[in-house]
């Protein structure tokens, strides 16, 4: 299993952009093949923490793949990440 912990933040001008992009950007996620969980909450003001697991390495790169291709990371690719990816 992959799993990735850790948090986005955005500038205040960028939050709306963020919160408008994240339903679908959620719901594209968890009905990927291999995703057992997709998480991301706004904790404080423009800060998102992100929780996620991937039945394995492949589930989890096709995933990143997917985002690298996405509305989601045409809004947010230039913003800020801190993450830690453990594989269990």
């Amino acid at each position: 299993m992959i799993r990735l912990e850790g948090r986005l933040t955005c500038l205040p001008e960028d939050a709306d952009r963020v919160r408008l992009a994240l339903p679908e950007h959620i719901r594209l996620s968890r009905a990927e093949p291999g995703c057992l969980s997709f998480d991301v909450t706004e904790t404080a003001p423009c800060e998102f923490t992100v929780a996620e697991r991937f039945v394995d390495r492949a589930a989890f790169d096709a995933h990143q793949t997917r985002t690298r291709a996405s509305d989601w990371w045409r809004v947010t690719s230039h913003m800020p990440r801190s993450f830690e990816v453990v594989e269990e």
